[in-house]
C-alpha cells in the first residue's frame, strides 16, 4: 500500500479543512462556482464526479462479463442491496437528518 492509500483518511480530512478555509477566505469565488448550474445540476460537481468515476470505468474488465452467470449469488446479493436495501436506508437517513435533526 502506497503513502497515498495509507494516509487516505488524513488526505480527506485535509481536503475538507482546506475547502472550509477557502470558503471562509474567498466566499465570492465559491458563490460564482455555486451559480454555475444547468437544470439544477451544479456543473463543477458534475465534472468532479465524472473525474472521480472515470478511472474506475476504464478499469472494468469487459471480458469477464461473459462469466457473470457462473456464480449468480454475488450478482443477486449486489442487486438486492443496491435496489432494495440502500434506497430505503438512504431515504430513512434523509428523513432522520432533515426532519429530526434539522
Amino acid at each position: 500500500m502506497g503513502i497515498f492509500e495509507r494516509y487516505l483518511t488524513l488526505w480527506v480530512a485535509a481536503a475538507i479543512a482546506t475547502g472550509i478555509a477557502l470558503g471562509a477566505l474567498l466566499p465570492g469565488v465559491f458563490s460564482v462556482l455555486a451559480a454555475l448550474e444547468i437544470a439544477q445540476v451544479n456543473l463543477v460537481v458534475a465534472v468532479l464526479i465524472w473525474v472521480m468515476i472515470y478511472p474506475m470505468m476504464v478499469n472494468v474488465d469487459l471480458a469477464s462479463l461473459r462469466h457473470i452467470g457462473d456464480r449468480p449469488k454475488g450478482l443477486v446479493v449486489t442487486l438486492v442491496v443496491n435496489w432494495l436495501v440502500k434506497p430505503f436506508t438512504m431515504a430513512a437517513l434523509g428523513l432522520l437528518f432533515f426532519e429530526v435533526f434539522f
